[in-house]
């Protein structure tokens, strides 16, 4: 097997990319091939000249901004990103080739979503559709809403009854990241100051609460701190080196403990859940960022 790496093209020499393709290693059940004709149908979706197409397993990037820039997300943040994920948590890909659609600015990005995908986006950064099969993004607010929507498909292909608090905590997570000892890392990140006026004014809820919200109230009946809850008792979890054991843990025991509440009591050897919450309200107290 070839070494993997990424192919980088003009979207104008995709003809060149078809011809070059198997110099790509294979990543989950798909092939050479398989990519080659991915590629050669988004020839007819990309919407003009100008955009560059990077072969970068499990994904394919498509952006609008300089080659090199497209190149560099694609090297410096798909390829890294997806490494480091699977290292820590994930044993399989995508169960589909996704696209990763990078657009250099506002302008474009709101143009070509209208365009693309035929939707308003609902946020300034990016999203993941998995109706597109898209990570679509304004990559001029920086990589890491990137980074945090890639761990959404393959949370959806490892770990598909996921709820939707551990789903956004993880990804959210990555938001800001960084490399330790050769595990990503999340670092303290945007969302720590919000977080830390509700726990000032008694407004986050419990943790039972937090892990026993359905999809539908984690999204639409936030508090306005349901993100910054689920992404700041990842990071203590992280701290502590026990990120990667409750996932594990979580993983396997969903059908008896679907929400998680249960795993992360035991994980964290805790019994009074309400102490634990009071301890954990004073450690986010004393982050910092920047």
């Amino acid at each position: 097997m070839t070494s993997r790496r990424a192919i980088f093209v003009a979207a104008s020499s995709l003809v060149a990319l078809l011809a070059v393709v198997a110099a790509v290693g294979r990543a989950a059940a798909f092939s050479d091939a398989d990519y080659a004709e991915h590629v050669k149908r988004l020839k007819g979706k990309i919407p003009a000249e100008g955009f560059t197409v990077v072969v970068q397993p499990p994904f394919v990037v498509i952006g609008d901004d300089s080659p090199e820039r497209v190149r560099a997300s694609a090297e410096g943040t798909v390829r890294w990103a997806v490494g480091l994920l699977k290292k820590s948590y994930f044993t399989k890909d995508p169960d589909e080739i996704l696209d990763i659609w990078l657009f250099k600015d506002k302008a474009s990005y709101e143009r070509h979503a209208a365009a693309l995908f035929r939707t308003k986006p609902s946020t300034p950064f990016g999203y993941f559709s998995a109706a597109d099969g898209a990570l679509v993004m304004n990559i001029a607010t920086g990589g890491g809403t990137l980074v945090h929507e890639i761990v959404h498909p393959f949370i959806r292909s490892n770990f598909p009854h996921c709820p939707a608090w551990f789903n956004e905590g993880l990804g959210s997570l990555y938001e800001q990241s960084a490399e330790r000892n050769g595990r990503i890392v999340g670092l303290t990140n945007w969302r720590l100051a919000g977080l830390q006026e509700a726990v000032r004014r008694g407004r986050v809820p419990s943790f039972k609460t937090l892990c026993s919200t359905t999809t539908g109230q984690f999204y639409d009946e936030d508090p306005g701190t349901n993100y910054a809850q689920s992404r700041y008792l990842c990071y203590y979890l992280q701290e502590r080196g026990l990120l990667e054991t409750y996932y594990r843990h979580f993983h396997r025991d969903q059908a008896t403990d679907p929400s998680g509440y249960r795993t992360l009591q035991e994980v964290l050897g805790e019994t009074d859940m309400t102490a634990f919450q009071k301890r954990w309200e004073k450690y986010v107290l004393g982050l910092r960022f920047p």
